[in-house]
């Protein structure tokens, strides 16, 4: 099944494509979640998890029926249980279509279009609901990070020996605490590749979790190293190391997992995971339609 997967996400990846002058959701790809979930023991019909995938394109551009031009940051969003995720190439060579597309007498009417263009085209094509907002360039930043730690604050790193480059679970010790505590971690060297191109993809990943139980956190760092040699897309990720997590949890605590991968050809891709009981605010906060662009402009 992998091997389906693979030919399906490479229908543009690796290819010189010259793309679309015209508006064509012909161009859309959909590749299935569930080949790396059955990997993991993630059953699709009763996930461990609450989530979202949120894709930013900084660069999507259309024209009014006048030949006006605009550009926008676009923001996508669907939800986890989705059967499909888009394969991101395939959404770059779509959302270029647009480019030099007409819609609407003014520019307020064009992106109204192209919006709903968008929903109904992506929701067809992922068999999901798919909501897409458009931000304007005065969109104020605000720090929705301010309570995670970076992990390495909790590592002698020149103690810290890491050797392994393919994911390894076991690389992750936990202790046994008398009291429940909460944890805000940050790790900014996240590496991972793309499962059909082989090119790299980094990331800052954000865990909290909320436990009697406690994460050695170099043994952590070891752990998210591993990924460095892996080859999967950016939401298998997430789920990847989600579900190595909360199988070392109990089933009361609270996870959520977050990676903001940086932006390739225009686009970011900010999968998130969390546990049915992760009430925490400032948290879930995170994956907000509005708040989750205000990370920053890493390029």
């Amino acid at each position: 099944m992998t091997d389906n997967t693979n030919r399906i996400a490479a229908k543009f990846l690796g290819k010189k494509i010259s793309g679309s002058e015209t508006y064509d959701p012909s161009l859309l790809v959909a590749v299935p979640r569930a080949d790396n979930r059955i990997l993991y023991n993630i059953d699709s019909s009763n996930l461990p998890f609450c989530g979202q995938d949120v894709w930013h394109a900084y660069e999507f551009s259309s024209m009014t029926e006048n030949g006006i031009p605009l550009t926008r940051l676009l923001k996508i969003k669907y939800n986890c249980e989705s059967k499909f995720i888009v394969e991101s190439k395939s959404l770059k060579l779509y959302l270029n279509s647009f480019n030099m597309s007409r819609f609407g007498q003014n520019i307020a009417e064009c992106l109204s279009i192209c919006k709903r263009l968008i929903e109904t085209d992506l929701s067809s094509k992922l068999e999901a609901s798919v909501e897409a907002a458009f931000l304007d360039n005065n969109t104020e930043r605000e720090n929705i990070f301010s309570n995670f730690q970076n992990i390495m604050n909790f590592v002698d790193e020149t103690q810290l020996k890491a050797d392994v480059f393919k994911e390894t679970p076991e690389l992750i010790i936990t202790q046994d605490l008398n009291q429940i505590r909460e944890y805000y971690l940050t790790f900014d060297a996240l590496r991972s590749n793309c499962r059909v191109t082989h090119q790299p993809d980094f990331g800052d990943l954000f865990i909290f979790y909320k436990s009697a139980k406690h994460f050695d956190e170099t043994s952590l760092v070891k752990y998210l190293t591993s990924f460095r040699s892996e080859y999967h897309f950016h939401e298998e990720c997430c789920e990847m190391i989600y579900k190595r997590l909360y199988d070392l949890l109990d089933e009361e605590d609270e996870l959520f997992v977050c990676a903001l991968y940086t932006r390739r050809g225009g686009i970011d891709i900010s999968p998130a995971r969390w546990s049915k009981n992760c009430i925490v605010k400032d948290v879930l906060k995170l994956i907000d339609v509005t708040q989750f662009a205000r990370y920053g402009n890493k390029q």
